[in-house]
C-alpha cells in the first residue's frame, strides 16, 4: 500500500493525511534519526529507517532505542489517522523478539480499538536482511486522543 492508498476509499482522509505529513515533517527527531513515513492510511502507519552507524549499538545491531522510537511514533500517528485528531502516547509495552540486524528497520502500526479518549494500537517491527523481513519486535500501545482545547494551549518549537 502506498501513502495515498487510503485516499481512494476515504476522500475525507486527504486533509488528515496532509496535517499528519506536515506534523511529522516538523519533528526534528525524525530527521535526526533519518526515519521516513513510508505508508499512511486511516488507522495505520509505517515508518522505516535505514542502517547507519549512529543508530547501532556496540554489537552492530540496531539500538533498542531506535526500535522504541519507531513504535512510539508509528502507534501515535496510526491513532491520529483513525479519528483525525492529535494524539499522544500514554504507554506502550515493547517485546524485543530477536536482534535487529540488517539494512533497514520497518515498523508497521495499526489501530486495534479506536476511541474518543484512548486508542489501542499494535505495532510490529521487522529488519530487512538480504531482502527478507525478519520479525524483531512487537508492541501494544495506549494512545491518548487529545482535544482541540488541549492542543491549542501547547506551543511547539517545531
Amino acid at each position: 500500500m502506498t501513502q495515498d492508498a487510503g485516499l481512494k476509499y476515504d476522500p475525507e482522509f486527504a486533509a488528515i493525511a496532509r496535517r499528519i505529513h506536515d506534523s511529522v515533517g516538523r519533528q526534528g527527531f525524525m530527521a535526526h534519526v533519518g526515519a521516513e513515513l513510508s505508508d499512511l492510511a486511516r488507522g495505520s502507519c509505517t515508518l522505516a529507517v535505514d542502517r547507519r552507524p549512529e543508530l547501532l549499538q556496540q554489537h552492530g545491531l540496531f539500538h533498542g532505542g531506535v526500535t522504541a522510537f519507531l513504535v512510539d511514533n508509528a502507534t501515535t500517528i496510526a491513532a491520529a489517522t483513525s479519528r483525525g485528531q492529535p494524539a499522544l502516547t500514554a504507554e506502550y509495552k515493547l517485546n524485543l523478539l530477536s536482534p535487529a540486524s540488517g539494512d533497514r528497520l520497518i515498523c508497521r502500526a495499526r489501530v486495534i480499538k479506536p476511541g474518543r479518549q484512548v486508542a489501542v494500537v499494535a505495532a510490529d517491527v521487522f529488519c530487512v536482511i538480504d531482502g527478507t523481513e525478519k520479525h524483531t519486535a512487537t508492541a501494544l500501545a495506549s494512545i491518548a486522543m487529545l482535544s482541540g482545547e488541549v492542543t491549542a494551549g501547547i506551543t511547539s518549537p517545531a
